[in-house]
């Protein structure tokens, strides 16, 4: 496993290209299971990059960025036993040099849910996306479906400015009793742990209302939010129409998807499930490959 600790390094990834495709997987460290699942989806497709870079910009005032989880050694050796050919651990000067005035901004996909409670967050996140592709230069990125507003609006750029690398998108990785896995649980003590549940739990509400033959969005978004008591505030229980993520009043054929952000203790968590409805049932579906109309 190669290990680039600086942008001008990054010539070393020149004799990976070939064969087959490079496969990026972008993450910020505090590396779990969930990060493993990513590597793995990207090392059947061809050779792995791992970068590891915890981007100040995507965070806002008051938000966790110094207390944010690093533990690159430690990364390090959880990625050593994994299909890694390398990692890319920059320094925020090799990415940020400069007096970035050009910037990625972030069309409709990020207007509401974590973009309305976290403002910039997602002109931070293209930003930063868009520097790793322009200097791991991959063909394929793999990224978590946890983090589904990311992915959509990650999508809507990567479409959008004709970027030279296919998306995928890995399924959600959870925890035996049905907790999303993030960095941000290493936050919880056990009892703000067995609360933060009431994020999954949540989402299966939603599901079985819509399960049950429910269309009104606001009861669904209602039953969510319900749902959501034991956490200590609540950002948003939303019902959002795919890939658009449109509110709408009745919830129409086709797909959406269910997604709910909220604090615990000292962590803000989300979490969400793409769903396919149908007359004949719901279906679980990934976020990915769905077609924008035009406009979008």
């Amino acid at each position: 496993m190669i290990v680039l600790r600086h942008a001008d390094e990054l010539n070393r990834l020149d004799a990976l290209r070939q064969p087959g495709p490079l496969v990026l997987v972008p993450t910020m460290g505090a590396l779990h299971e969930g990060h493993l699942s990513l590597v793995r989806q990207g090392a059947a497709l061809g050779k792995v990059v791992v970068s590891i870079f915890v981007n100040p910009t995507q965070f806002g005032p008051g938000e966790d960025f110094a207390a944010y989880p690093r533990d690159l050694e430690g990364d390090l050796a959880m990625l050593d036993h994994a299909q890694v050919a390398a990692v890319f651990a920059p320094p925020v000067e090799d990415v940020y040099g400069g007096p970035g005035e050009v910037t990625v901004r972030a069309g409709r996909r990020a207007e509401g849910l974590c973009g309305a409670a976290r403002p910039g967050h997602f002109d931070g996140v293209l930003t930063v996306v868009a520097k790793l592709f322009g200097m791991v230069r991959p063909d394929i990125a793999v990224f978590g479906s946890k983090d589904a507003q990311q992915c959509l609006v990650i999508e809507q750029m990567v479409r959008d400015l004709r970027l030279p690398v296919s998306l995928i998108d890995a399924p959600t990785v959870r925890e035996p009793d049905g907790l999303a896995m993030s960095s941000r649980n290493r936050y919880l003590d056990p009892e703000q742990r067995t609360r933060a549940l009431c994020l999954s739990r949540a989402l299966a509400r939603g599901r079985a209302l819509l399960e049950s033959g429910r269309r009104e969005s606001g009861a669904i978004e209602a039953a969510m939010g319900e749902a959501l008591a034991a956490a200590d505030s609540i950002d948003y229980a939303a019902v959002r129409s795919l890939p658009a993520l449109g509110a709408t009043e009745s919830v129409p054929d086709g797909p959406l998807v269910l997604a709910v952000a909220a604090r615990v203790g000292p962590a803000r968590l989300i979490d969400n499930v793409a769903l396919r409805v149908e007359l004949r049932g719901v279906t679980e579906i990934r976020l990915l490959g769905h077609r924008a109309p035009a406009g979008d």
